[in-house]
C-alpha cells in the first residue's frame, strides 16, 4: 500500500469523524459555538489548533531557514500569533464568555449599534481571505508532493480538493466538527512532527548539533542591532499586527465561548496559546536540520522554495512510517485551520449581515443560512487563492490582519474597559483607522508601519469621537 493511499484512508476517516460528530449539531448554537459545552482538553486542543497550519509548518519554518534570517524573522508567527491566544484569555475570555452570544459582532452590536457591528464584521471577514487562502494553498503542496509518480496533479487542483474535503464536513458539523477532530488531530500532529525531529537530529548528529549550528550562524539572535526608530517600528509592526489584529476574530472568539465555562475558556486559552509557541519550534528545528543533513539541497530551497523544505525532505530523506505520520500529522495541522478560518467568517457574515435582513427567519433555517455562507465563502477564498499562487504562504498570514489591528481592535479593547466609549466614538475609530492604514500602508508605500499607524489613529478616533457632542443615536 503506497503512501498515498494511506493518506486517502486518513483523509475519510477524517472527513467520517466530522459527519457523525454533525448528527448532535440541531441548532445554530450547537453549529456556531458547539453548544457550549466543550470541556479543558478540547478547548485546549482547538485554541493550539488556531493558528497551527500552514504557517506553523511551512511558512516560520521556511523563514526561519532562509539565509540571513533568524528568530527576530519570524516575530509574527508563533510569538505574536501565540501571544494573542494568551492576552484573548487574560482580557476578554471570561467577559465575552458572559455575554452568551454566537460572534463578535454581536458584542460589537450590543455595545455600539448596528453600523459599527457591519463594519467591524467586514472587516474581520476581509481578514480571512489571506489567512484561509495560506492553509488552501499549503493543501495544494501537499496534494501534489503525495500525488507524484501516481497522479498528475497541478497545485491549482490540489488546492481545489483540499478545499472541498475541508468544506464537506465543517459546512455540515461547524463548530461541533471542527473540536472534535481539532482534539483527534491533534495527537497526530505531536507525534507525527516530534517523531520527524527525532529522525532530523540524529541524521544531522544530535539536536545539540543543530542548536549549536544554529546560534553560531546567528540564528537565535531576536532583536535587531545598531537600527533606526523607523526599522525598529518595521521590526515590531508583524508581532503587533498578528498579536493585536487577531484578538478581534470570529475563530478565537469561537473557541473562547464554545467552553463549558468562564474558567475552561481561560485556561484554554493559556494552555492553547502556551503550547502553540512552544511547540512551532518542532518545525523550525526540523527545517534548520534539513540544511545540515543535506546543505547543498536544502539551502539552495531555502532561498527558492522555502516552503518546501519540510515536505522535501520527507518525501526524499525519511522511511515510510515516518512519511505516513508526517504526512498525516501536516494534514491534520493545515485542515484544522482550515476548517475553524472557513467556519469563522461565514458565521460572522449570516449572522451580522444577512440575518438582519431575514428578522423573521426560525433559527433552523438559520442554521441552514450558516451552511449556505460557509459554501460561499469557501468559493471566494479558493478563487483568491488561485490568483495568488507565487504570494508565500507566511505573507499570506502575516499581512492577513491588518484590518483588524486598524479598524477594529480598539472598539473591542475599549468596550469593556472604558464606560465613555460610544457608538460615535467607535465608528470614528473604524473609519480613522482604516483610512490611516491604506494611506500609509498603501498610499505612501509604508506596509511595515500602515497598521501601527492605522492602531494609532484608531485609537485617536475612538477617544475623540467619544468625548465630543454626540450626533450619532445610541444603537444605531
Amino acid at each position: 500500500m503506497t503512501l498515498i493511499w494511506y493518506v486517502a484512508v486518513y483523509l475519510g476517516v477524517s472527513v467520517a469523524i466530522g459527519l457523525v460528530t454533525a448528527r448532535w449539531v440541531h441548532t445554530s448554537k450547537d453549529f456556531a459555538v458547539a453548544g457550549r459545552h466543550l470541556p479543558l482538553p478540547v478547548v485546549t486542543a482547538t485554541v493550539f489548533a488556531t493558528w497551527f497550519g500552514s504557517e506553523a509548518v511551512f511558512g516560520a519554518s521556511g523563514v526561519f531557514a532562509k539565509e540571513g534570517s533568524n528568530l527576530g524573522s519570524i516575530i509574527a508567527d508563533p510569538f505574536g500569533a501565540g501571544l494573542c491566544l494568551i492576552i484573548a484569555g487574560v482580557f476578554f475570555s471570561s467577559k465575552l464568555y458572559r455575554l452568551n452570544v454566537l460572534t463578535l459582532g454581536d458584542y460589537y452590536r450590543g455595545r455600539y449599534g448596528r453600523t459599527v457591528e457591519i463594519l467591524t464584521t467586514f472587516c474581520i471577514i476581509i481578514a480571512y481571505l489571506g489567512w484561509v487562502a495560506a492553509q488552501i494553498k499549503a493543501l495544494g503542496i501537499v496534494f501534489v508532493d503525495l500525488s507524484a509518480g501516481h497522479i498528475d496533479l497541478t497545485q491549482a487542483q490540489g488546492m481545489i480538493l483540499g478545499a472541498v474535503l475541508v468544506l464537506i464536513y465543517t459546512s455540515v458539523g461547524g463548530m461541533l466538527s471542527v473540536a472534535v477532530l481539532d482534539f483527534v488531530q491533534m495527537t497526530l500532529i505531536i507525534v507525527g512532527l516530534f517523531y520527524i525531529a527525532w529522525l532530523v537530529a540524529g541524521m544531522a548528529g544530535g539536536a545539540d548539533v543543530v542548536i549549536q549550528s544554529a546560534s553560531a550562524a546567528g540564528k537565535l539572535e531576536f532583536f535587531p542591532k545598531d537600527v533606526s526608530l523607523k526599522e525598529w517600528f518595521i521590526f515590531i509592526a508583524p508581532g503587533i499586527n498578528l498579536m493585536l489584529g487577531s484578538i478581534p476574530q470570529q475563530d478565537v472568539f469561537q473557541r473562547i465561548t464554545s467552553a463549558n465555562s468562564a474558567k475552561t475558556a481561560l485556561r484554554g486559552s493559556l494552555l492553547g496559546g502556551g503550547f502553540y509557541i512552544l511547540f512551532c519550534f518542532v518545525p523550525i528545528f526540523i527545517a534548520y536540520g534539513a540544511t545540515l543533513i543535506a546543505p547543498e539541497v536544502f539551502i539552495r530551497l531555502a532561498q527558492n522554495e522555502p516552503e518546501n523544505i519540510i515536505p522535501s525532505l520527507v518525501h526524499n530523506y525519511m522511511p515510510i512510517g515516518a512519511q505516513i505520520l508526517f504526512f498525516g500529522a501536516v494534514i491534520s495541522a493545515i485542515m484544522s485551520t482550515s476548517s475553524a478560518t472557513l467556519l469563522a467568517p461565514s458565521v460572522a457574515f449570516a449572522e451580522n449581515v444577512v440575518r438582519g435582513f431575514l428578522p423573521q427567519l426560525t433559527d433552523r433555517g438559520f442554521l441552514y443560512v450558516m451552511r449556505i455562507c460557509t459554501v460561499l465563502f469557501t468559493v471566494v477564498v479558493l478563487g483568491f487563492a488561485l490568483m495568488n499562487l507565487d504570494a508565500s504562504i507566511y505573507e499570506m498570514v502575516e499581512s492577513a490582519y491588518s484590518i483588524t489591528l486598524a479598524g477594529a481592535f480598539v472598539p473591542l479593547l475599549a468596550g469593556p474597559f472604558w464606560k465613555r466609549a460610544t457608538n460615535q466614538g467607535a465608528l470614528a475609530a473604524v473609519l480613522c483607522g482604516i483610512a490611516a492604514w491604506l494611506i500609509v500602508a498603501h498610499g505612501l508605500g509604508e506596509p511595515g508601519v500602515g497598521s501601527l499607524a492605522g492602531l494609532a489613529f484608531s485609537a485617536l478616533g475612538l477617544v475623540i469621537g467619544s468625548l465630543l457632542p454626540q450626533w450619532l443615536p445610541e444603537g444605531k
